[in-house]
């Protein structure tokens, strides 16, 4: 049964490692939903939160495959109901009239998020949240009219130690 999995690996904090992570996953035809990299607490090492889609031999099959690249130090796949992910999005949104824009600063602050810049017409709303209450809130501004917007993409830890599958 297809879904959406969430993979954390810990790799080398170097050139060239994200290319070769990204090439194995191109290779075998495996497209990636979402992508962050950043730096730990070790300067030498990075945590890559790859989300794709699939079954869950596929997951197995990329997990294995992750774990032979040399700069690879860890990978965990996490169980959603054991993580903590979130991703962020800025979106811009337009009004011409003073009750759109008050309709939309309404919507805001409903869902908890923020507004982050503001012209005469226009703003830029900041949302972290997960995935699926990120799209269900730009539905719900696409009639007022979202000029465009930018999404950084997963990022995720487990709750608690163990809250990760080995594949």
């Amino acid at each position: 049964m297809e879904r959406t999995w969430i993979i954390s690996t810990l790799v080398e904090n170097k050139p060239g490692v994200l290319q070769r992570v990204a090439s194995m996953f191109r290779s075998r035809w495996i497209n990636i939903e979402s992508l962050t990299v950043g730096p730990i607490q070790s300067p030498d090492l990075s945590r890559m939160t790859v989300v794709i889609k699939g079954d869950e031999k596929k997951v197995r099959r990329v997990a294995k495959h992750l774990r032979k690249l040399i700069d690879v130090i860890e990978v965990k796949v996490l169980e959603e109901q054991q993580t903590v992910f979130n991703e962020l999005a800025l979106l811009k949104v337009s009004y011409r009239e003073p009750e759109v824009r008050s309709d939309i600063l309404n919507l805001v602050n409903i869902f908890g998020y923020r507004i982050v810049h503001a012209d005469f017409d226009s703003m830029i709303v900041e949302l972290v949240d997960t995935p699926d209450k990120i799209e269900s809130f730009m539905k719900l501004l696409e009639p007022y009219g979202i000029i465009e917007f930018a999404r950084t993409g997963v990022t995720a830890l487990p709750k608690v130690r163990d809250g990760y599958e080995v594949y």
